[in-house]
């Protein structure tokens, strides 16, 4: 995956089961909040909310 400017990778994290399973990028100067997404993890086998981590 290419960085393009100001895009950042993120970590999304599953607020459940508190693991790591995702990765997207942002960019920093359009959003200032930490991103949030409803995604399926793959652990839990269901959709759940996944926040980015550090």
């Amino acid at each position: 995956m290419a960085k393009k400017g100001n895009d950042n990778l993120a970590k999304m994290k599953c607020e459940v089961c508190k693991s790591t399973n995702y990765f997207t990028t942002r960019n920093k100067k359009m959003l200032k909040e930490k991103l949030e997404m409803k995604k399926h993890c793959k652990k839990c086998k269901v959709h759940t909310v996944h926040k980015e981590a550090k």
